[in-house]
């Protein structure tokens, strides 16, 4: 399968690595296992360098769509940390667009230790206090 992921229940985060060629299928049926998993709160690193599509952009404004309705109206959604290569830049723009209207913290990285420091930085409640983020 071309993403891989894992939860990791003690650190709140789930990682998934997309490598090879990935298709809209393919990242359909990721969402639907991550949503049956319930990983909606959990701290979200998607490592994409090792990623090669042939999607066009038709197929990735229908993916952003899809995941916008994955969204639960006042359900917490963590923060998403997204690895890409530089060339991949441009052809995932709409996609990174339509994520970023998401209420939760989210930022795109070209490597994968950078998104992981800025995972694990505590993040500001909704009272301006500092917390980790908790789980369901």
């Amino acid at each position: 399968m071309p993403v891989v992921w894992s939860i990791d229940p003690d650190e709140e985060l789930m990682t998934a690595v997309a490598t090879a060629e990935v298709t809209r299928a393919d990242l359909e049926a990721f969402f639907e296992e991550t949503t049956a998993a319930r990983v909606a709160p959990y701290r979200k690193l998607f490592d994409a360098v090792a990623m090669e599509t042939a999607m066009e952009s038709d197929d990735m404004l229908a993916l952003g769509v899809r995941m916008q309705g994955l969204h639960e109206p006042g359900g917490e959604m963590g923060p998403l940390a997204i690895v890409l290569p530089l060339h991949m830049m441009e052809r995932v723009r709409r996609l990174l667009g339509i994520l970023a209207v998401a209420r939760r913290p989210m930022r795109v990285f070209t490597n994968v230790e950078d998104a992981r420091v800025w995972l694990k930085r505590p993040r500001r409640s909704g009272n301006g206090r500092r917390k980790r983020h908790q789980a369901e």
